[in-house]
């Protein structure tokens, strides 16, 4: 008799895996040798360094210097093209917003190779935060998508 007439193979699908996320808690304080941001009490942030600390470099460091975005934000459109000035400043400051609280979410670069801005970011939530000031702001078609096998967010806004 053949026992496996009722199992079905399947595939397990592997967890998602960020390696810019830490496993283990950093030494506390650590002051990144990059940015000058600190860990501290559970989080990285900008407060002022004590005299001695463990030194690193923090994972948006990371992620910068290996140019390995976690967000990308497309914007597209006849619209931005009227109000391109307006539209990057708004980015900018959704950026200084969220770096204020957050350090480890920052703009990589703005690149405008196709025509239009691509905007990389070293966090998912930055990305997302930008792609929804856009819309709320000038409305527009508004979507996301996470890749399925990686640890990143794609953010495509557009109007024309």
């Amino acid at each position: 008799m053949n026992r496996n007439l009722g199992r079905k193979d399947r595939l397990i699908k592997e967890k998602r895996h960020d390696v810019y996320q830490e496993r283990n808690k950093w030494p506390e304080p650590t002051l990144c040798s990059a940015c000058g941001a600190l860990f501290v009490n559970g989080r990285w942030t900008w407060q002022e360094a004590p005299e001695t600390v463990y030194q690193a470099v923090c994972p948006a460091c990371r992620r910068i210097s290996d140019r390995l975005p976690a967000g990308y934000v497309e914007v597209k459109g006849q619209f931005f093209e009227e109000h391109r000035a307006e539209i990057l400043n708004l980015i900018h400051n959704i950026e200084k917003q969220e770096k204020d609280e957050h350090p480890l979410e920052r703009i990589m670069a703005i690149s405008t190779d196709s025509g239009f801005p691509v905007v990389t970011t070293t966090g998912l939530h930055l990305a997302r935060r930008i792609g929804e000031a856009l819309a709320r702001a000038y409305k527009g078609q508004l979507s996301f998508h996470y890749p399925e096998a990686e640890e990143s967010i794609r953010v495509h806004w557009q109007r024309q």
